[in-house]
């Protein structure tokens, strides 16, 4: 005897539909309504993987208090031109980033809305995400535990303050080619927080960004010491 798909049991198909991946199981929802509804039942979303912004645009996935673990690792060239400091980008670089510039830090608003029992977050070059959007994660997520930032230009010790003040359940951070993360940053959580297990890898150890006038000033008096 053959059963129709739609003839398995709820269980059965949410066991199926967890093999699938996000397009596989939205193409699936889309051939009846009985597989929609499985496709929309919370259980099946407790983990979300995206590898790059546009990723964030499809309608393939649910988001709900059943995310426990999110993870956005983008690795493209456009990562680089993210990461370059707003004033030095061409017009060219400026319309690249205008893309997609919102596109992480919109989602993570929702996620802050929907998501209230995020255990684990990872953000990796995700260039345009700042010290403001973490901080909002970390009040709407309190029982967050796991927080990997890497390769975030625009993640400042501001972050680290906050995660002082507000991440009670957190026991690993992450923070690995944050370039505007500084030692006395990661030395106050060492203080704050001794029994978090701290990973930080180069980003206390790379050049952070400075203001244009700053670096306009240097310039001149390289110019000058060149004259001399």
């Amino acid at each position: 005897m053959t059963l129709h798909i739609t003839e398995l049991n709820w269980e059965c198909l949410l066991h199926l539909f967890s093999f699938l991946d996000k397009d596989s199981r939205k193409n699936l929802s889309q051939t009846c309504r009985k597989l929609r509804q499985v496709f929309l039942d919370p259980s099946l979303w407790p983990l979300l993987n995206f590898h790059s912004p546009a990723e964030l645009k499809k309608n393939n996935y649910l988001l709900g208090p059943s995310l426990k673990f999110l993870s956005i690792c983008w690795h493209s060239s456009r990562v680089k031109v993210c990461n370059i400091e707003d004033w030095m980008k061409s017009t060219f670089q400026r319309d690249l980033c205008s893309k997609h510039e919102n596109t992480v830090s919109e989602f993570l608003m929702r996620v802050c809305n929907m998501c209230p029992n995020l255990l684990s977050l990872m953000l990796s070059g995700c260039g345009h995400v700042k010290d403001h959007h973490i901080l909002q994660i970390l009040q709407c997520c309190p029982g967050l535990q796991t927080l990997h930032l890497e390769n975030c230009s625009r993640i400042t010790d501001l972050t680290l303050v906050a995660i002082t003040e507000n991440c009670k359940n957190l026991n690993t951070l992450q923070i690995d080619f944050c370039r505007n993360v500084s030692h006395e940053g990661l030395k106050l959580v060492k203080e704050k927080m001794p029994s978090l297990i701290l990973h930080a890898e180069r980003s206390a150890e790379m050049i952070p960004d400075s203001k244009p006038d700053e670096k306009v000033q240097l310039a001149r008096l390289w110019q000058k010491a060149l004259h001399y």
